[in-house]
C-alpha cells in the first residue's frame, strides 16, 4: 500500500477502541496471512465491484491443510467448500471474496491459480481443488448483472497479496458495498493477548455491506439515529462476511466456536442479522502447519490450547470484528448509486465522529 492510499482509520478519528492491536492492526499482523486486490471501477460502464484474495500461509508452493471452523448468523448468501470444513476442520487454498453474480468465476480463477500453485500436487495425485469463495451483494452500485468479474481477475488479486498495511473501504470486492447506508467495504483490525505466558495475534478481515442507519451504534453511541440525511432503504438487504484469523493452535472445533464471536463483534455494531442479509463467518489457524492428509502419517499430533483458556480469544475476535466494521466505514467515500440512479451513497461523516468522542 502506497503512502498516497493511506486513508485515516477509526483510531485516528479518536475513537477509544478496547485491545491492543498488532503492528498493522490488520489481518496480516498473524505471520504469514498476506491479502491482494483487484479492484475494478468505471462509472460509464456503472462498474464498481472487484476481488479480495487471502493467502492464509506460506506454503512454499507446497499444499498444507489450513484448520478451520466456520458459522453462519444467517444464510442468505454464500461461501464455497464450507461443507468440507464443518465435516474435517481444514480447508487448503485461499479465501477470496466478491460480489454474489461473480462466485462461480472466481471460483474458476481460484482454482486455476491453485492448480498452477501446486504443481506437482495436482499432476501427480489424484487432488483436488476446493476454495473459499464467499460474497455479498453489490447491485446498488454496480451493474452486478453484467460479467464484469472474470477468472483471470480472481487470480490477479491472488498474485497480487502481501503481508504489511491493508487498504481499506472501496477496494477489491468492497468496492461496490454499503454498511448501514453508508458506504461500506473492506475493513481489518487485529489483537494480541496472551495465555500462560505466549503472545497470540487473533485478527478479521470483514466485507461490510449489511444494517440500516437506525441501527448503528458505534462503541455505545446512537450514531445512526445521529445522521440521518441522505438514507439509501427501509429495510436490510446487504450481507457481510468475516474471516477471522489467529496463530494460536486451536482445533477446528474450536475455531468454530470462534467463528460464532462474529455474531457479537458484528452485533456490537447494532446489526441484528437480517432476514435477507447473508452473515456467514470462517476463522483459521496457522498453527500446526503439516503435509495434507493423503501424505500424513496414519498417527498425528498436533498442538492445541485447552478451551477453558480461549475466553480472551474470543474478546479478541469480538473487539477486532467490531473494529474492523467501523474502519470500513471510516474509509468509505461518496458514490453515485446505479440501481436506483440519481442518489448518493454517502461517506460517514469524520468529523461528527470526531466530535462525538472527543
Amino acid at each position: 500500500m502506497t503512502k498516497s492510499s493511506i486513508k485515516p482509520r477509526a483510531r485516528d478519528l479518536g475513537l477509544p477502541f478496547s485491545g491492543q492491536p498488532g503492528p498493522n492492526n490488520a489481518i496480516t499482523d498473524v505471520a504469514g496471512v498476506k491479502v491482494g486486490f483487484t479492484t475494478l471501477t468505471d462509472p460509464k460502464l456503472n462498474l464498481r465491484t472487484g476481488v479480495t484474495a487471502i493467502i492464509p500461509r506460506e506454503d512454499q508452493n507446497n499444499p498444507q491443510p489450513v484448520w478451520a471452523g466456520q458459522y453462519s448468523l444467517n444464510g442468505n448468501g454464500e461461501m464455497t467448500g464450507t461443507h468440507w470444513i464443518n465435516d474435517a476442520g481444514y480447508f487448503l487454498g485461499p479465501v477470496c471474496i466478491t460480489n454474489t453474480h461473480a462466485v462461480g468465476m472466481v471460483h474458476h480463477g481460484a482454482t486455476r491459480w491453485m492448480i498452477d500453485r501446486y504443481q506437482d500436487y495436482f499432476v501427480n495425485e489424484h487432488a483436488w481443488a476446493m476454495p473459499v469463495v464467499a460474497e455479498t451483494y453489490d447491485g446498488v452500485l454496480n451493474d452486478i448483472n453484467e460479467p464484469h468479474v472474470t477468472s483471470a481477475h480472481a487470480t490477479q488479486a491472488l498474485n497480487s497479496t502481501s503481508s504489511g498495511p491493508v487498504e481499506e473501504g472501496s477496494v477489491g470486492g468492497g468496492n461496490g458495498m454499503i454498511c448501514y447506508e453508508f458506504k461500506g467495504g473492506t475493513g481489518t483490525s487485529s489483537r494480541l493477548i496472551e495465555i500462560e505466558g505466549e503472545t497470540y495475534t487473533v485478527a478479521a478481515l470483514v466485507q461490510a455491506n449489511h444494517g440500516i442507519r437506525p441501527w448503528l451504534n458505534i462503541l455505545g453511541k446512537p450514531v445512526g439515529k445521529l445522521i440521518t440525511e441522505d438514507r439509501l432503504q427501509e429495510q436490510e438487504t446487504g450481507s457481510i462476511i468475516v474471516v477471522l484469523a489467529t496463530d494460536a493452535p486451536l482445533s477446528g472445533l474450536s475455531l468454530r466456536q470462534m467463528a460464532k464471536r462474529a455474531t457479537i463483534g458484528i452485533g456490537r455494531g447494532g446489526s441484528p442479522g437480517g432476514n435477507s442479509s447473508g452473515d456467514i463467518f470462517l476463522a483459521f489457524s496457522t498453527a500446526n502447519a503439516s503435509p495434507v492428509a493423503q501424505k500424513n502419517a496414519a498417527l498425528v499430533s498436533r498442538l492445541e490450547l485447552n478451551n477453558e483458556f480461549l475466553d480472551p480469544l474470543y474478546l479478541a475476535a469480538v473487539e477486532s470484528i467490531e473494529e474492523s466494521v467501523i474502519n470500513a466505514l471510516v474509509a468509505g467515500e461518496d458514490v453515485e448509486t446505479f440501481k436506483p440512479a440519481g442518489k448518493i451513497c454517502r461517506a460517514i461523516d469524520h468529523k461528527i465522529l470526531e466530535r462525538l468522542f472527543k
